[in-house]
């Protein structure tokens, strides 16, 4: 199996949260200091378009409400879509939780607007603070959405959650994501590398 192949007069849309914003919006050329800025200039000059459309802070609900305006409207040739930490998160901080049902229908109604090819990047946890192991009760049954989603819809899925967990073991879960959540340098270059991984060179 090849990967996918890069059109550079197209559009290529990474979209989701903090995971992906990175400082996009102040950022004079839109791409934030994350994984999205990495791949952009691993892509080059001759690749495609890339456009960072990460808010910090949503959720599967809150993306799905500017998908027209924020994705679809950049008629993408491919679209990247990382979400679902936060869907958990406010369940334990803000005592306002997201079920799995109501993920699942908000991520259905982003990939039936689509008719490009899709990447679904997992949501992950690398446990770090007190408590963040029992998120996984939350977690794991949103994960399960995405792997099921990503089959239904023949999206192509990059399994950060088991990737970085393996990678955690070895280094520390602290080394790529200081607070469990949000990537360190490390763990953008990680979940870029995965994504050249499953997405480009499979």
């Amino acid at each position: 199996m090849t990967g996918i192949v890069l059109d550079p007069r197209r559009t290529v849309v990474f979209a989701g949260d903090s995971v992906t914003d990175c400082g996009r919006r102040t950022d004079p050329d839109g791409l934030g200091d994350g994984y999205v800025r990495i791949l952009s200039g691993e892509l080059g000059a001759q690749g495609p378009k890339i456009v960072n459309a990460g808010i910090s802070g949503n959720r599967a609900v809150d993306l799905a409400a500017r998908w027209d305006t924020d994705v679809l409207s950049h008629d993408p040739s491919l679209v990247t879509i990382m979400i679902g930490i936060n869907d958990t998160w406010r369940r334990y901080d803000e005592d306002d939780p997201t079920t799995p049902e109501s993920f699942e229908a908000s991520y259905r109604s982003l990939l039936d607007a689509l008719s490009c090819p899709v990447v679904l990047i997992e949501p992950f946890l690398l446990p770090v603070k007190d408590g963040q192991d029992t998120w996984r009760e939350d977690l794991d049954p949103k994960l399960e959405v995405v792997r099921k989603l990503a089959v239904e819809y023949a999206a192509i899925l990059v399994p950060a959650d088991a990737e970085l967990t393996k990678q955690a073991a070895s280094v520390g879960a602290a080394t790529l994501a200081g607070d469990g959540v949000h990537p360190s340098a490390a763990g953008h270059r990680a979940l870029a590398t995965l994504w050249r991984r499953y997405v480009l060179d499979d």
